[in-house]
């Protein structure tokens, strides 16, 4: 059971061996009709030589998967936490999932079970402020997006503990529609983090683990002030045993799946440099990151004995909020083992995909986000890049 004391909300809202399981949804990209997250749409959607896995339409889709990930730690003084990319559970009021949204995550529950289960909750939960973005009638190639309050309830049925709002969808529904979204997470017993120098900490087993989210957008820890950044990574550091950055940065689009060295920008907007910004906040004291926002996988690698995952992509987009072309629909979910220093133990990747309805689905036939982000390591980061096997089992670069 969960242990989750009260957590710093200032801004505009107000090592015992340590396991951690860190689920990385990265079901991929966006394209025409999906998210855009500079209110333009991403007009990439090439396609991808990847099979396509049999879609979920089917009760078997929903069935544990055949590889379980790493299980809950039992001896006192262990935690195992997951965390996810980018969710949408709807597009309220007309683009919404089957049954109203009623067993969202089933297909992916089991394999999301543990300490504490985290996500990017890439929308608000709100009814509508009256505040769109887009404003009204919405503005061409803008999009705003929300899921009815209600909806929070699937959260909690997926077994979701917290969630990252340091996005840029996050106030899709202004300043009022956020505060919205932390009313009914906090109403339901899920905890946020992103705000500007906001360290959310949960405690379990005994284990205090500090989370820290990051974008480029005002009102959220800042991912290109890298300062400011070391300094609020430095005070979560001595809040808490184990420090855990989210990040939502990189360009977008299924032709970024690759990590380049610089700054990355959208549509004229500095998404940040994701491989100087990791680093920085790896040597300030974070034990991993877990980045999200290009909308596709990415490689991973290992900094000075840090896992780095360089996007998650996209976890959930109901009533077909994103994209399922080509590489824009795979995902994974990622498992870690951290020692009582923060020191990498091992890890495993578990294949996941969006399916016609955009609810998240284990991909257990063709593993196709696995062999994904497999390849993009080795060819991005041939020195530090991580190793995955064809079991999913993740070890350092020799």
């Amino acid at each position: 059971m969960n242990s989750h004391p009260p957590h710093r909300r200032p801004g505009i809202f107000g090592r015992p061996v340590l396991t951690i399981t860190i689920v990385l949804a990265a079901l991929a990209g966006i394209g025409a009709g999906s998210v855009a997250f500079a209110n333009r749409q991403s007009d990439d959607e090439s396609a991808s030589s990847w099979q396509e896995p049999r879609d979920a339409a089917a009760p078997s889709d929903s069935a544990a998967p055949t590889s379980a990930p790493t299980e809950k730690a039992a001896a006192e003084g262990t935690v195992t936490l997951s965390a996810t990319g980018d969710i949408m559970m709807s597009n309220a009021p007309n683009r919404m999932p089957p049954a109203n949204g009623e067993g969202f995550f089933d297909s992916v529950k089991e394999a999301l079970a543990s300490d504490l289960v985290m996500g990017n909750l890439e929308q608000p939960l709100t009814e509508n402020t009256g505040a769109s973005k887009c404003g009204s009638p919405p503005s061409p190639n803008c999009f705003a997006f929300r899921s009815p309050p209600s909806y929070v309830k699937h959260l909690k049925a997926g077994g979701f503990d917290l969630v990252n709002t340091a996005n840029n969808h996050a106030k899709d529904f202004g300043t009022q529609g956020a505060r919205n979204t932390r009313a009914v997470l906090d109403e339901a017993g899920i905890q946020a983090t992103g705000n500007t120098d906001e360290i959310t900490v949960s405690e379990v087993n005994g284990v205090k683990v500090a989370v820290v989210g990051f974008s480029s957008y005002a009102g959220a820890n800042s991912l290109i002030d890298l300062d400011q950044a070391r300094s609020v990574v430095e005070q979560a550091g001595q809040q808490a045993d184990l420090v855990v950055v989210q990040v939502h940065m990189g360009a977008e689009g299924s032709d970024e799946q690759h990590v380049k060295p610089g700054t990355e920008t959208f549509h004229g907007e500095n998404r940040g440099d994701p491989i100087k910004f990791s680093h920085a906040v790896i040597d300030a004291g974070a034990d991993l990151v877990v980045g999200h926002g290009p909308h596709v996988l990415r490689g991973m690698e290992f900094y000075n004995g840090k896992l780095i995952a360089y996007s998650l992509g996209n976890f959930a987009g109901g009533g077909r909020t994103l994209s399922r072309t080509g590489v824009l629909k795979y995902g994974g979910i990622l498992q870690v083992t951290l020692g009582p220093d923060g020191s990498y133990a091992g890890g495993k990747l578990l294949s996941t995909y969006m399916n016609s309805n955009g609810l998240p689905t284990l991909d257990t036939q063709n593993e196709q986000g696995r062999k994904l982000v497999s390849q993009l390591s080795a060819a991005d980061f041939p020195d530090t890049g991580a190793k995955i096997s064809s079991d999913g089992s993740i070890t350092p670069s020799a």
